[in-house]
């Protein structure tokens, strides 16, 4: 149904392509006068060796493949960066050696950014080996169930919890794994398919959610362009506009839902699922997890504790939610700006806000487990630093991905992506190929916030220029960077929250890339087919468009998938 319709669309727009040969040029032109420094030119230059632009999706490529193929993501991503630094390098063994160290990698620690995550991580890592040392885990997993006491309300709780989690996605991630992995290990749910429940919720929701972490940086890029191209529209209410037109996001959290509800699955998901409930394996054998917080070494004389797990992570979600508040109202007074709290969460630095409460989570943690009694002070701490050891090979993929996205930058990947497909673009295609080419660009950096800071001053003023005056094209190309920079980031190995899912539910890194992967082309395809493109030829409306979507994405849901029980 999905190629009827793709089918439909092409032909009865096929004169469309026809009429708009200019546009290579005018991408062009337009490409050369923008100003923001977020931008690129759209013919990359391939490295400092004057090497062919395509070479600049080698590193990318080379990394992706081996990771899928072999499973050694730390290999796959340290051969990715060399390359990288190999061409960069004018092709130089020793330099492209040197420059993968001192440059690359000291870079991504450096950065005040990855650092606040780095830190945020290993503070969380060693809350939550407090949590399961001091019987937390434990308690939580006795109480939780008592509410999610079978397979379909396990998997729809840790649906609701990332619906609750809205304000950041890394918070989302590691909060509702951590939470819910003791809840769904009992209930014999692999830890693929925690990861693919996890990941799939927390980007969507963070993205849609009115007050957030990516609402300041999402406005903030509508914005830009419009002061650029002086387009008289309030980003704010442009930002809310768009949120129809994200049919992805939208989609992908209907799709989560039903899932859970349904308890089928299809393709590797449906093996991982079947493993977990006839064997009781809730992890491939032979499976490396992206973090191991070690249940069965709690003492059996340390009782549960739910509340040794619930208040940490209560003091957690307050104490950001009002570090960011208070912080982000401090900078509206002293810049004296109106004070609403939609300027409040804009001005207000979210990692900062997530480290103090991380901070806040560990103190309060240390003193439970102590004050309880159910560990010392001194198990207390090595319990504290146990739990940071466990994320060490999350925290080095991170660091590794992040390099690699550096690599892309100076090769200007995303720069060889957009050319590729600026020779075939016409107004009614826009939302659709800017949606592909956002998914192409987060799914080879791993970046949804660097996807956005690249696509948008290259496609917004191309949108403006091509269909001027047509808020269907204006509105449907903002929301598809968004939309967009959301698929790639789930479907991507490098990408940081895949990372952070796999890191918080214990699963495998590629074990979650394989079995998540389909499911987001299933998702992806049908808002294409069923969204994207007619809502921008003007078949129909968005609302009906994420209405053909869900009906579209249930039925062939239905059809692929299979019950997990026999």
């Amino acid at each position: 149904m999905v190629l009827m319709v793709v089918g439909g669309f092409a032909a009865a727009n096929a004169n469309a392509l026809s009429i708009d040969g200019a546009a290579p040029t005018l991408i062009q032109n337009i490409s050369e006068n923008i100003t923001p420094s977020a931008a690129v030119e759209v013919a990359g230059s391939g490295g400092d060796a004057g090497l062919p632009a395509w070479t600049s999706i080698l590193p990318p490529l080379l990394s992706i493949v081996l990771a899928l193929l072999f499973r050694r993501v730390l290999v796959a991503l340290v051969l990715g960066v060399w390359l990288g630094a190999f061409l960069g390098a004018g092709l130089s063994p020793l330099g492209s050696f040197a420059r993968l160290l001192d440059t690359y990698i000291v870079q991504a620690i450096a950065d005040r950014g990855h650092a606040s995550i780095l830190l945020f991580s290993l503070l969380l890592g060693g809350m939550l080996g407090l949590i399961t040392q001091s019987g937390g885990a434990k308690g939580l997993a006795s109480w939780v169930s008592t509410d999610a006491s079978n397979r379909r309300r396990g998997q729809l709780t840790t649906w609701f919890l990332g619906l609750l989690v809205f304000f950041d996605d890394y918070a989302n991630s590691l909060l509702v794994g951590s939470s819910m992995r003791p809840v769904t290990d009992r209930l014999r749910i692999s830890r693929e398919k925690l990861a693919f429940l996890v990941d799939a919720t927390a980007a969507p929701v963070a993205s849609l959610a009115l007050i957030s972490s990516w609402i300041g940086v999402e406005v903030g890029y509508i914005e830009d362009q419009f002061t650029h191209l002086a387009i008289e529209r309030d980003a704010y209410v442009t930002f809310i506009e768009t949120i129809p037109f994200r049919f992805y996001p939208i989609l992908m959290l209907l799709f989560v839902a039903w899932v859970a509800f349904r308890g089928r699955d299809f393709g590797p998901m449906l093996r991982a699922e079947r493993r977990a409930l006839e064997e009781g394996l809730v992890s491939r054998p032979g499976a490396q997890p992206a973090s191991d917080f070690h249940e069965e070494a709690v003492p059996e004389d340390v009782p549960g504790r739910p509340m040794n797990a619930l208040i940490p992570v209560v003091v957690v979600v307050l104490v950001a939610a009002l570090g960011i508040y208070f912080d982000g109202r401090a900078k509206v007074i002293s810049a004296g700006l109106d004070l609403s709290l939609r300027a409040i969460v804009g001005e207000a630095s979210s990692s900062a806000a997530i480290l103090w409460a991380t901070g806040a989570g560990c103190l309060v943690a240390i003193a439970l487990s102590v004050g309880s009694g159910a560990l010392s002070f001194g198990k207390s701490m090595e319990a504290w630093m146990s739990g940071m050891r466990a994320m060490l090979f999350a925290v080095v993929i991170l660091v590794l991905a992040w390099s690699l996205g550096a690599v892309c930058r100076d090769l200007e990947t995303a720069s060889f992506l957009i050319g590729a497909v600026g020779d075939w673009l016409s107004p009614v295609w826009i939302p659709a190929t800017v949606f592909v080419m956002a998914a192409l660009v987060s799914f080879a950096t791993g970046t949804s916030w660097g996807t956005m800071a690249i696509l948008f001053p290259l496609v917004v003023p191309l949108a403006h220029q091509i269909a001027p005056g047509n808020e269907t094209i204006l509105l449907g190309t903002v929301s598809s960077i968004l939309a967009g920079s959301v698929w790639g980031d789930h479907c991507s190995p490098i990408s940081d929250t895949t990372v952070l899912s796999s890191m918080a539910t214990s699963c495998d890194h590629m074990d979650h890339v394989r079995t998540q992967l389909p499911y987001a082309l299933l998702v992806g395809g049908v808002s294409l087919a069923c969204a994207e493109l007619p809502v921008a030829a003007g078949w129909y409306g968005p609302w009906v468009g994420l209405l053909v979507g869900a009906v579209v994405m249930v039925a062939v849901f239905e059809l692929l998938s299979r019950p997990v029980r026999r």
